[in-house]
């Protein structure tokens, strides 16, 4: 297991925050957090590996565990002005690729300075250029923002308030966890507004 702060943010985080789905906002001083699309491939796993998964989520990133399933995060939060041009996109690079292998090696701990938040991640080794190429071909039409954090494939596991805590389960978690094998055979367009989700679509690669 690594335990590494990050330098800077990761593209590619997770669609929903660690905190449980709230009821929708009445309080007209708080700001509603508007909805958003994202490109996400979910691994095709074993029954029992992808359990063990779920279950990792559901103790320790509830909110998100909740609304979705274990996921790589291709495409983060655009815009919904960008719907068809993403949707189309997602079609195109579906269809001109292949279904892939990934192979899970390693859990890793992020636990940024000042910030009261540490990430447990499981990060692809075989897999890994081919989950990169597909963020770039998505991101091909897409507006450019300057200053974007780079990508970088994982799948997000749990969220603490301490890198100690995320240390604890990551050390036991990696014995029972990794490695791991799985495909990536689609990509599914959703959106959400970090309360709830909807799918728009899923593409099949041929």
């Amino acid at each position: 297991m690594a335990v590494v702060p990050f330098p800077r943010a990761r593209r590619g985080d997770a669609p929903a925050p660690a905190a449980a789905p709230q009821a929708p906002h009445t309080n007209e001083n708080e700001v509603e957090v508007p909805t958003r699309l994202f490109v996400v491939a979910e691994p095709v796993l074993l029954p029992e590996d992808r359990a063990r998964l779920v279950n990792l989520r559901a103790q320790h990133h509830r909110g998100e565990a909740d609304l979705i399933g274990p996921h790589f995060t291709l495409v983060f939060g655009v815009d919904l002005d960008a719907r068809d041009t993403l949707a189309a996109t997602v079609e195109r690079v579906a269809a001109s690729v292949r279904p892939f292998w990934i192979v899970l090696q390693r859990l890793r701990v992020d636990a940024p300075p000042r910030t009261g938040r540490a990430w447990l991640y499981a990060e692809p080794h075989d897999g890994a250029d081919e989950l990169s190429a597909l963020h770039d071909m998505l991101m091909e039409k897409l507006p450019k923002v300057d200053g974007a954090p780079t990508f970088e494939p994982h799948l997000t596991l749990g969220m603490f308030t301490n890198g100690i805590d995320a240390e604890r389960v990551a050390q036991i978690a990696e014995r029972q966890t990794v490695p791991m094998h799985g495909r990536i055979e689609s990509l599914r367009l959703i959106e959400t507004d970090r309360r709830t989700l909807s799918e728009i679509a899923t593409y099949r690669f041929r």
